[in-house]
């Protein structure tokens, strides 16, 4: 019976249906088996193109996906990258960059020329392919959630110096067969390489903050960070450079400006690692030609050979790195794993010496070695897996037995996010998410609380209460963060939060600055104040005016003695995470006795953050700091109750200077945790007795400031 189905497939419907299929079946069969999902993609390749059962034709449709595959893997490896660790190990990337190119060209012209009996520009060529690597294996470091480790760092950053070198003497042999590479082409070729390169880094990067501070809808935002991928990558290719190199260099503009833990980054990942990634490798299996194994000649020869010399030379390259600066063995099989990948780079010189006509009907790359090329690409594919998987997989059991013995006696993790207005429902979520422990398996907990007596008001004001936490939970959601929420009714909202606080077990509550309404009402609003004498638990209100992802800078004013508070730790950790999440400068203005045990902590759990560290002996005034704090900047205020070591007297001014000189800026007002067990019945006072005490705080606030002023004319 004829089902209108023969092969090759050429319905675009079914085509797409069974690469669907590959994408989810593949990694079901191979993970029972121990085998890295990539291997499945590219073998299911094999089996499907014309060389095995010709089930698919490679036809546009893989051509458009695999380019945005590509691009998408060189993009992530640069938006990941962790900037600080490169910047610290610029100097062992390049080293390991130099190697990387410098052992496997070498050799490879020797063998080129004296073993398979190429000339001398087809040895070059070929020297190219085998200095060259991409990273095909890096889902698998995203995977673990090793794109952080220093190792990685490294191999991205000596990938990307062997890709370009690489690429550059391609250029080099192309325009010279071309005609076109004289003395002064060259240089005009360095010329547009450096216009391009800063063009990207000063234009996308003003224009991309400019975006992202202007429209906040998400579907936008990932199709704009889509665009400047491709934008970067066409430019590229205009001033003579692959497209894989301008899609690098954007993820490294976009870097500090898209977190790890957003909304954002978990769309782009999400994307790339279920269609597009699949798709380029399932079309790299498709050229790969088996049989030219099993039809004598030369071809096995040539195979063997670039085999062999990919992998021991890239080998070398990673062990004579570690031997040089006495790494651990599993970053020498991460290095080595991420380099010895032969992809993107290898294809497209294999592409380009197929169109070099070097004589009438006689190409620079002849088929012998076209074969030996892309079955060279799929045996570095499994190698590189197969090492990264395991390398991998030892470095995240380390790092969690670190983490384990690190912090074996701390307090479980259970944040509280208190909802009251719809437009502080997203800030006030991203700010927890990027303060979470990211190893945290904890979920988030929403609360939003109603004490309408009107009963037809209290229906309506309980629809708009859950659709808050609806929107937190979906923000939550988008980055794989569970989020139990709760719409409770209670007599009054601090009782609704403090029982939530205890039936919940919330380690911290973290809330939007009240506003003010009348002459009468406080800085922080009564609930607020309630809160901090009904809980002793850490107390985090937030005014964001911008975006965090857009805040350059993080400026932390320590008051003195926080070291002694039961809750210092913690808030120096939920700081150094945000300081790292939004990728920008913490700068800590403190007391000379508490600023060492901050950098302590810092250099032992969180080394990557950068900081600064500087003397504020006047806490009685903040004016200090209204020279370092912009626009663009966050202000992070250590505030303690009163009663605690280091609570001081000039706290009750901190409302008013906060309103004369921070009216502007993004604001996190922290309360460290307190040992003890408050009294959590809360009574609220009459109109009278709120003046009477108002009145009595304005006479003690009088009465400090003229003996503050005496003790200065002293």
């Amino acid at each position: 019976m004829d089902f209108g189905i023969h092969f090759p497939i050429t319905d675009p419907t079914w085509i797409f249906f069974l690469v669907l299929m590959i994408i989810l079946f593949a990694p079901i069969l191979l993970g029972r088996l121990r085998i890295p999902h990539i291997i499945g993609m590219i073998l299911a390749g094999v089996v499907i193109g014309k060389y095995g059962f010709n089930i698919l034709e490679r036809d546009s449709s893989f051509e458009l996906f695999g380019k945005v595959g590509i691009y998408y893997i060189m993009f992530l490896a640069g938006l990941e990258m962790d900037l600080e660790n490169l910047k610290k190990n610029l100097s062992k990337a390049l080293v390991f960059g130099v190697l990387t190119f410098i052992i496997p060209f070498a050799v490879g012209m020797w063998v080129g020329i004296y073993l398979l009996d190429f000339g001398v520009v087809a040895s070059l060529l070929l020297s190219c392919i085998f200095a060259s690597h991409t990273l095909v294996a890096y889902p698998i470091v995203g995977r673990y959630g090793m794109s952080r480790h220093v190792s990685v760092s490294i191999s991205v950053g000596g990938t990307m110096f062997a890709l370009s070198v690489a690429l550059f003497v391609l250029a080099g042999i192309s325009g010279m067969y071309k005609g076109e590479m004289e003395s002064g082409s060259w240089i005009l070729f360095i010329l547009k390489c450096l216009s391009y390169c800063a063009f990207v880094f000063f234009v996308f990067s003003r224009f991309a903050r400019w975006f992202f501070r202007t429209y906040e809808d998400n579907v936008m935002q990932y199709i704009f960070v889509l665009a400047l991928v491709f934008l970067s990558a066409a430019l590229a290719e205009l001033a003579g450079m692959e497209g894989i190199f301008g899609a690098f260099l954007v993820g490294l503009v976009l870097n500090p400006l898209i977190p790890h833990v957003s909304p954002l980054m978990n769309r782009t990942e999400f994307v790339g690692n279920a269609l597009f990634i699949p798709y380029f490798l399932i079309g790299v299996g498709m050229l790969i030609n088996l049989g030219s194994l099993f039809n004598g000649g030369s071809t096995i020869q040539v195979v063997l050979v670039m085999v062999l010399v990919a992998t021991i030379t890239k080998w070398i390259a990673a062990w004579v790195t570690q031997k040089i600066y006495k790494m651990s063995v599993a970053s020498r099989q991460m290095m080595f794993g991420l380099s010895n990948a032969h992809a993107a780079g290898a294809l497209a010189m294999v592409m380009v010496g197929t169109k070099i006509e070097i004589a009438p009907g006689q190409f620079l790359m002849n088929e012998d070695m076209l074969n030996g090329v892309v079955i060279m690409i799929l045996f570095s594919c499994i190698i590189s897996s197969v090492t990264t998987e395991h390398a991998a997989r030892k470095m995240a059991l380390a790092e969690d037995n670190n983490d384990g013995m690190a912090s074996k006696n701390k307090e479980e993790e259970r944040m509280l996010v208190a909802i009251a207005n719809p437009e502080t429902v997203e800030p006030l979520v991203n700010m927890a998410l990027m303060m979470r422990d990211p190893k945290s398996k904890k979920e988030l907990l929403g609360l939003t609380v109603e004490v309408e007596y009107d009963e037809a008001k209290k229906q309506a004001k309980l629809a708009q209460r859950r659709k808050n936490l609806e929107q937190a939970a979906g923000i939550a959601a988008a980055v794989d963060v569970p989020m139990k929420t709760r719409c409770r009714l209670s007599t009054n909202v601090t009782s609704g939060i403090l029982h939530t606080i205890s039936e919940m077990n919330a380690s911290e509550v973290i809330l939007g600055l009240h506003h003010k309404h009348g002459m009468i009402d406080s800085f922080l609003g009564k609930f607020a104040q309630s809160l901090l004498k009904g809980t002793y638990k850490q107390l985090m209100i937030v005014k964001c005016v911008m975006p965090a992802n857009l805040m350059r800078r993080i400026v932390v004013a320590v008051p003195p003695k926080a070291e002694y508070e039961a809750g210092f730790y913690k808030w120096v950790e939920r700081v150094a995470r945000l300081g790292n999440q939004v990728g920008c400068r913490v700068h800590f203005w403190g007391h000379s006795d508490t600023l060492p045990r901050i950098k302590g902590y810092l250099a032992k759990f969180h080394n990557s953050v950068r900081t600064e560290y500087s003397i504020l002996d006047d806490w009685d005034d903040l004016l200090l700091l209204t020279g370092q704090v912009n626009y663009d900047h966050l202000l992070v205020i250590i505030s303690a109750r009163k009663g605690s070591i280091s609570y001081q007297a000039s706290f009750e001014d901190l409302p008013d200077q906060i309103t004369k000189y921070f009216s502007n800026n993004s604001l996190l007002l922290v309360y460290p945790d307190q040992l003890g067990d408050p009294a959590e019945v809360i009574t609220f006072s009459s109109p009278r007795e709120q003046l009477e005490n108002r009145i009595y705080d304005n006479v003690s606030k009088w009465v400090y400031k003229w003996f503050k002023k005496g003790d200065e004319q002293e």
